[in-house]
């Protein structure tokens, strides 16, 4: 349907084949680096973060857009009359979505959906893709908004970072855990429950040996789960992990498509290189 514009924020981490492919309208937050703004998605690159992290120790600081950024996103759309359904990071980790709220109220009329993802990267990106499926269905906005807000708690947003360092840096994690984990080698596997992020379990070794577990776990953890597609998403992880995660996912679940995305600059920005991540929708 025409006259619906799915959109999303760039946290939502979906390559730009898929991007162009399903024509999804994308909203850049801002990354900063020293004194310089850039705009995730356009202007900067993972490589980026980990060369200013390495040379500076600091973290660089994200920024979401503006109420007045919002409005100017969403005006042209809902002015040339189409309605907007659009996708931010979870609430719990931005002020993303309080900004494009205000933005949908100051518009009114119900012409702009906002959806709190209630994930981050493409646990996002999956739900900006089914909303992108029910629209080739013919659904209605409210239809599509209702249909995504019941499948938030159903998407498996988790991760295995290689290193806590900049969890730690970030405030996400306590100088005991990170230390403790530097000796010990140990890799948590990273969680989102109802939009907050959490330590669910513990892996010990190499990273191609906890990646072997958390796959594992999750094809034990969700034995129903929809099909359509999955995501194996990594922060420039080695090419032989990758390759081992869409191995294992490969024979183990039965997806009609596996996806491989890097994940941008605002995640980047929270979890350091070699994270990485198999996320798809459960039943």
């Amino acid at each position: 349907m025409k006259d619906i514009v799915i959109t999303s924020d760039s946290t939502c981490d979906l390559s730009a084949d898929l991007i162009a492919a399903n024509d999804i309208r994308i909203m850049p937050l801002s990354v900063m680096l020293g004194g310089k703004t850039f705009r995730d998605g356009v202007n900067i690159a993972p490589a980026d973060i980990f060369r200013y992290v390495d040379e500076t120790g600091e973290l660089p600081k994200t920024a979401a857009p503006s109420v007045e950024e919002y409005e100017n996103f969403f005006r042209p759309f809902t002015d040339a009359g189409k309605t907007v359904i659009h996708f931010n990071i979870s609430s719990k980790a931005s002020g993303s979505h309080g900004f494009a709220l205000a933005a949908a109220q100051k518009i009114g009329g119900d012409r702009v959906y906002v959806v709190d993802s209630h994930a981050l990267s493409t646990g996002q990106g999956l739900l900006v893709l089914k909303a992108c499926d029910l629209l080739r269905e013919g659904r209605a906005a409210a239809q599509i908004y209702q249909t995504i807000l019941s499948l938030r708690g159903k998407v498996n947003t988790s991760f295995i970072p290689d290193t806590l360092l900049y969890l730690y840096k970030g405030g996400r994690c306590s100088t005991l855990s990170y230390y403790g984990a530097k000796v010990l080698s140990i890799h948590p596997m990273i969680d989102m429950k109802e939009g907050q992020l959490y330590p669910k379990k513990k892996y010990i070794g190499k990273m191609a040996r906890c990646i072997r577990s958390y796959i594992n776990d999750l094809a034990a953890a969700y034995p129903d789960y929809d099909k359509t597609r999955c995501f194996v998403t990594h922060s420039n992880a080695d090419p032989e992990l990758v390759e081992l995660a869409k191995g294992m996912v490969r024979e183990l679940f039965d997806f009609d498509v596996i996806l491989e995305t890097v994940a941008g600059s605002i995640v980047t920005s929270h979890c350091g290189r070699n994270t990485l991540g198999v996320l798809f929708i459960s039943k």
